[in-house]
């Protein structure tokens, strides 16, 4: 009884913290949702947004729904807990239960998001140039990170931009002349993949730790809720 007891207030001040995030997240997408252009222009006095490359309202749709979720979760875990209700733990068994398993899910799509190289490069060499909104979101990626293309500055051969003249984005250049494919060779500037794989392993031990420590809490999670939920089907006999 001592340690059922210990485990439902641990779940309550757990969920509860869950269920005020969820509220917080909550709030902060409906804001970005429906005043989004004082939010833009409030970020834009702090740093220079390029134009059409920060959607927004889909943030903030993003932030409702998991915020959403959280509340949901967050309420589940706490009525369940001190109500001792089985419907309540086994649903939140399964939520917490299902977004492990798209957590891991996730995790092996990255590791193998490396055979989709050739589909984005066919992109880029398709569309960087005509396509407006797919070059300004090339552009800016490459000038925040300072890379070039997927891979390297070949990404940009045969494409629109590319076929107007030897020219390739000034990302892919040291200097101020234009962009050659002499000049761009000769700068060897990595592409953005690659960028992004060189800070994944200067952080490997923080994302790791963090990985791990939410994997932690949502097993301990479902364990927990098993306990209760077991606990509540003995009283019910």
């Amino acid at each position: 009884m001592c340690c059922t007891g210990f485990l439902k207030v641990m779940m309550f001040i757990f969920n509860g913290a869950i269920f005020l995030a969820g509220a917080a997240i909550l709030g902060v997408g409906i804001w970005v949702t429906v005043d989004s252009d004082s939010l833009l222009g409030l970020v834009d006095k702090v740093v220079e947004l390029p134009e059409d490359v920060f959607q927004l309202n889909y943030v903030g749709y993003v932030l409702i729904g998991v915020g959403a979720v959280l509340l949901i979760i967050g309420f589940l875990g706490c009525c369940g807990a001190i109500k001792e209700s089985k419907c309540m733990l086994l649903t939140f068994f399964s939520i917490v239960l299902i977004i492990f398993i798209i957590e891991v899910a996730g995790g092996v799509v990255l590791f193998v998001f490396n055979d989709e190289v050739r589909d984005l490069r066919t992109d880029i060499q398709k569309n960087y140039g005509n396509e407006n909104d797919m070059t300004q979101v090339w552009n800016t990626t490459m000038e925040q990170f300072q890379c070039c293309g997927y891979k390297n500055y070949t990404d940009f051969e045969g494409s629109p931009f590319n076929n107007a003249g030897d020219r390739y984005p000034s990302p892919c250049c040291d200097g101020t002349g234009p962009c050659t494919s002499n000049a761009a060779q000769t700068a060897n500037i990595k592409g953005c993949f690659v960028k992004l794989l060189e800070l994944l392993e200067e952080n490997s031990a923080i994302i790791a730790g963090v990985a791990l420590g939410i994997a932690a809490l949502e097993i301990a999670a479902m364990v927990v809720s098993m306990v209760l939920y077991c606990d509540a089907g003995k009283k019910g006999k």
